[in-house]
């Protein structure tokens, strides 16, 4: 007969400690694992990376994270003469934040340009009117983009065109999704589409 179908054999104090521990400790691990928010995108929550900036958007204001508490903040790295993945990547932010209905307000979009060079902040203002009027775009100075750049693992490299003013820009695609603490949370890889990322916001705007 078993241990545990033996009606003679008593359980001491301590076995039924032991056995009322474990069964605290698989409780508590599945509610753990139930509380785990589950995210279409690249979960980076605790990440010692792309923590924050003091850059100028194009309205000529100095700009943090900090300023967007309270909102989902979808980060995009690229520049205004970017043939495709740019303005693709900003339609599909405007994108979510219709899909996002009446909490489209709390989502701020940001589009950071690596090219200064060219992207002056009439430019950028300019671009930024194709996509969502509460859209920013965010010029760091040209000696202090290779340090913004390293901070948030951004890959960028000029290729050079037929004349001085005509090159290009290979560069990292993705997009880096902050909480309403201005914590960094998610990357969303390009192309991910956004019904994905739009269902990741709606989940860090309930959390």
């Amino acid at each position: 007969m078993s241990f545990f179908s033996s009606p003679v054999r008593k359980r001491s104090a301590l076995q039924w400690l032991t056995l009322g521990g474990l069964s605290i400790a698989a409780g508590l691990l599945g509610a753990c694992s139930e509380s785990k928010l589950q995210f279409h995108s690249i979960d980076i929550t605790g990440a010692d990376y792309a923590q924050d900036f003091s850059l100028t958007d194009h309205n000529g204001q100095l700009r943090s994270l900090k300023d967007f508490q309270g909102k989902v903040v979808i980060v995009f790295f690229g520049f205004t003469q970017c043939p495709d993945v740019c303005p693709t990547s900003m339609a599909e932010l405007a994108e979510i934040k219709k899909l996002l209905g009446k909490d489209g307000d709390r989502l701020q979009g940001l589009f950071v340009t690596l090219d200064p060079e060219r992207d002056t902040q009439e430019v950028l203002k300019a671009y930024m009117a194709n996509f969502d009027a509460t859209f920013l775009a965010l010029r760091p100075e040209l000696e202090k983009l290779p340090q913004l750049a390293k901070d948030f693992k951004i890959f960028y490299k000029k290729v050079d065109g037929k004349t001085p003013t005509s090159y290009t820009l290979e560069h990292s695609a993705g997009s880096y999704v902050f909480d309403q603490q201005g914590r960094v949370r998610l990357y969303s890889r390009y192309g991910s589409g956004a019904a994905g990322l739009a269902s990741d916001v709606k989940l860090l705007l309930k959390n």
